[in-house]
């Protein structure tokens, strides 16, 4: 009998091996002649994956939840209606899950599996602007990327924000039906040391972005939700300038899910990263 796509599960996430001396890197976009890809090696660790319907996990402890939230939307790769519409629920939803007073909703991306189910990498963009899943475990934003964001953002108004609290949020939600076969798998923050997060790049055409890939740890405890569906939201910490009392960096990455059904659909999934402050 097949296994259905919910409950604890066993599976494999892709945890970078830094190399002494040497800071991994990603191309978004073809690199330049001669350069690789990627320039770090990565290896399969077979871990835990907790189902976290069962529990209730919160964004100032473990680092996500997840939330009921329906949206106006119904086509998603309408970019206009997603910025129009999608920004400002994004904003509200936000702003309820973390106690902040102002929320801006600085970008998005469409993510989906692709068809072929071939290994999953760094999650390249398409010819349409459409991202595969990223199955590289990491964490969008560095101590100083974080930092560096609230000025990106608020451009001109960044003096009026001066040490206020800010962090910055990502919402995942499905875009599709129900994800039955590559979800989100979220780390614990609580479980994360420092020397797990391992600064890197991502270069894009005109500038260089910075990360941190997650290194393995038999400390680390994961978590998914199964099942996620449209009118569903998971919100997840990226980075917190506050440094003590709450989850700061959320390691997480995209994993097959061992009961997928057979003829399941390719996930399908829009994120949208926010920028509160306190």
């Amino acid at each position: 009998m097949q296994m259905p796509a919910s409950g604890d599960v066993e599976a494999c996430l892709s945890f970078v091996v830094p190399a002494y001396g040497e800071r991994p890197f990603s191309y978004v976009s073809e690199p330049p002649p001669g350069v690789p890809w990627e320039g770090a090696s990565y290896e399969q660790h077979r871990v835990q994956i907790s189902d976290a319907r069962t529990t209730r996990p919160s964004i100032d402890r473990e680092g996500f939840e997840l939330l009921p939230s329906h949206s106006g939307i119904d086509d998603f790769t309408d970019e206009a209606a997603v910025r129009e519409v999608h920004y400002p629920e994004i904003a509200e939803l936000v702003l309820g899950a973390t106690g902040a007073e102002q929320a801006f909703v600085f970008d998005h991306l469409l993510r989906r599996r692709e068809a072929a189910r071939g290994p999953l990498g760094f999650g390249r963009k398409d010819g349409r602007g459409v991202a595969s899943a990223n199955g590289r475990v990491h964490n969008d934003y560095t101590e100083s990327s974080g930092r560096r964001r609230l000025g990106l953002v608020l451009g001109d108004a960044l003096p009026a924000a001066q040490g206020r609290r800010h962090a910055i949020v990502n919402v995942w939600r499905s875009i599709g039906g129900p994800v039955v076969d590559t979800p989100l798998a979220l780390c614990d923050a609580r479980t994360v040391a420092t020397a797990d997060l391992v600064h890197s790049e991502v270069r894009y055409p005109h500038r260089t972005g910075e990360i941190y890939q997650g290194r393995f740890s038999q400390a680390h405890r994961w978590s998914y939700f199964s099942r996620m569906d449209r009118d569903e939201a998971l919100v997840f910490k990226q980075y917190d300038s506050q440094t003590q009392g709450v989850s700061r960096f959320v390691l997480h990455a995209a994993f097959d899910h061992p009961g997928m059904p057979e003829g399941a659909p390719p996930r399908e999934s829009i994120e949208a990263r926010c920028l509160v402050l306190y």
